[in-house]
């Protein structure tokens, strides 16, 4: 299943093909990849289901839906705060202690959250959270930077790119698993049960990813080479590709964020029950997961800048075919279908992260991606929120447009930096 990196005498250096750093066998490979799924999916389970989980334990326990949504945006809100907390990543010797350091302490601060809700004054478990969200960036863009370690820096590209199908998988097994096993937990035992069992996957990831695959550190030694946060997002900033990366990743995540808000109101344009809703959400989560497996069975080639643009353009077609569908069932499909084509397009941004981040600032670009990406979720959640009241289908129709606005920019500018290089 797994390609073998090419071996010392077609590439390799001396006797140390074989090597993490200098590219893994193909055995080791597939064994630091099923290490990596495990701990990936564990952390991302936990950070997936914390905000349900936090929302059922103060709900269920008579609080307000005010109160709820303050300590749940506790432990979204720090997401933000990521590229401020990543630089320790590409600072230190080995980067896997301080993601399992940041799992550990997820799981702790989230327990003592949960334990002193209802016992001690609200303010001091909304802290806790929200030093446990703070983490949260560690456990999501912070374990997907370890992914060159397994697959080694100049790793066959169907290699690199269905491991990085495996990635897309473990966020699709997180944003699933983690809601469903909380309801089940809240409703078998209670919300607060399901909470300590979140801590505990997160617990046992930080087990998890000390096992994967170590990476030497990339500065060496002279830790003051490597950027400050402000400074890597300058370099975002005047980097092309990756520069590209970030808007349309942005645009992309603020567009599909309508999809769960208009589900509710698309039921009573086609004449169906609104609880029927949570089958079109269901559909577009199970599109993500199949969309996962493709990418896994079938690796993007190709460029991902240019990959990034043309799957872009078909979240664009699933947009369009939700507005201007006639009937629940034509509707269902395109959720899904939306949900397939938005997996592809994440694989292409995880693979544009990878091979345009220099190695110095990696973990910094991936965790700085991700924090903007959540941001312009939350902003396209509220900006669907506001415009359903105008008319159901103009979250969808400003999402298709934004991204098509975008895929041009990205098309035009890309052009005009080729030409600028023919003609400097």
């Amino acid at each position: 299943m797994w390609e073998a990196p090419p071996s010392p005498g077609k590439g390799g250096k001396g006797g140390k093909g074989d090597q993490v750093g200098n590219g893994l066998a193909g055995d080791q490979i597939g064994n630091g990849l099923a290490r990596y799924v495990v701990a990936a999916a564990l952390a991302r389970t936990a950070d997936g289901g914390a905000v349900v989980a936090v929302v059922l334990l103060v709900t269920s326990s008579g609080g307000s839906g005010t109160l709820a949504g303050v300590l749940g945006a506790c432990i979204t809100a720090p997401h933000l705060l990521g590229p401020f907390v990543a630089r320790p990543l590409d600072v230190a010797r080995d980067g896997r202690k301080v993601i399992a350091a940041a799992c550990l302490l997820y799981a702790t601060a989230l327990t003592a959250g949960v334990l002193t809700y209802g016992h001690a004054p609200v303010v001091l478990t909304g802290l806790l959270l929200a030093a446990a969200g703070t983490c949260g960036p560690l456990l999501t863009g912070g374990i997907s930077s370890r992914l060159p370690a397994i697959v080694g820096p100049r790793p066959r590209l169907r290699t690199q790119r269905r491991a990085q199908g495996w990635d897309v998988a473990t966020y699709g097994i997180g944003g699933t698993a983690g809601p469903s096993l909380v309801a089940a937990l809240s409703g078998w035992v209670s919300p607060s049960a399901a909470t300590l069992a979140l801590a505990m996957g997160a617990a046992a990831a930080a087990g998890g990813v000390l096992l994967l695959p170590f990476a030497a550190p990339s500065h060496g030694g002279d830790r003051s080479a490597i950027l400050r946060p402000g400074a890597t997002l300058a370099l975002i900033a005047r980097t092309g590709p990756l520069r590209r990366t970030v808007y349309l990743t942005m645009i992309v995540a603020l567009s599909v964020a309508a999809l769960p808000i208009t589900a509710v109101h698309m039921t009573r344009i086609l004449g169906v029950e609104p609880a029927t809703a949570a089958v079109l959400t269901a559909a577009y989560g199970l599109g993500n997961l199949t969309g996962s497996i493709a990418v896994m069975v079938f690796p993007l080639t190709g460029d991902p800048d240019r990959l990034m643009r043309r799957l872009a353009l078909g979240v664009v077609a699933g947009l369009l075919t939700v507005t201007a569908s006639p009937a629940f069932t034509v509707t269902v499909s395109a959720y899904a279908l939306t949900g397939i084509v938005n997996s592809f397009f994440f694989a292409s941004t995880l693979a544009a992260r990878t091979e345009y981040a220099p190695s110095g600032a990696r973990g910094q670009v991936f965790i700085w991606v991700a924090a903007l990406k959540i941001t312009s979720a939350s902003a396209g959640t509220a900006l669907a929120g506001s415009l359903t009241g105008v008319t159901v289908e103009l979250p969808l129709v400003v999402g298709l447009l934004v991204i098509s606005a975008a895929v041009v920019a990205a098309t035009v500018e890309t052009r005009y930096g080729r030409a600028e290089e023919k003609h400097p």
